[in-house]
């Protein structure tokens, strides 16, 4: 307030920043969505059935019809969906679709080739218990080392907590 007081000049000032602030918030964010909102619309209204398309929740499809306000998405081989147009996020290019569908089966073939893999090393493990085996072995240990092993036990669960 004082410094607003010294100087002579401030009610200009105050107007011109009075009038920029509108200024920026349309250049940085009125404007950027109003341009995003029209290239939305005419994706929209350019869907042709065929095209490979991302729905807005990830799911990749092909456009099997286009209505006023909804289309018709081919999910998987005979799997069709109704959506409005408006879930639809992006046409995807050709190399773009076969480029992801390359990518999924990669990882699912990488994924049977590791359990493949570990199976024939030998590197599964049984995990079944069989009881009547660790009773025989209970009743062989004396009393003062099964007390040494629970405290022994006690101890190593205390240290990695």
């Amino acid at each position: 307030m004082i410094i607003a007081a010294e100087s002579g000049g401030s009610g200009a000032f105050n107007l011109l920043l009075l009038l920029a602030i509108p200024l920026v918030f349309y250049f940085l964010l009125i404007r950027p969505q109003n341009k995003r909102r029209k290239e939305q619309l005419q994706m929209e209204s350019n869907l042709q059935p065929g095209a490979r398309v991302m729905t807005t929740s990830g799911m990749r499809a092909t456009v099997l019809s286009v209505d006023d306000d909804g289309v018709v998405l081919e999910i998987a081989d005979g799997v069709e969906v109704s959506f409005v147009k408006q879930a639809v996020m992006r046409v995807l290019q050709d190399d773009e679709a076969e480029g992801a569908d390359a990518e999924e089966l990669d990882l699912d073939e990488d994924d049977d080739d590791d359990s493949a893999d570990a199976e024939r090393d030998g590197a599964a493990v049984d995990l079944t218990k069989d009881d009547a085996s660790d009773d025989e072995d209970d009743e062989d240990e004396a009393p003062a080392a099964k007390a040494e092993a629970k405290t022994g036990a006690k101890a190593g669960r205390k240290s990695s907590d």
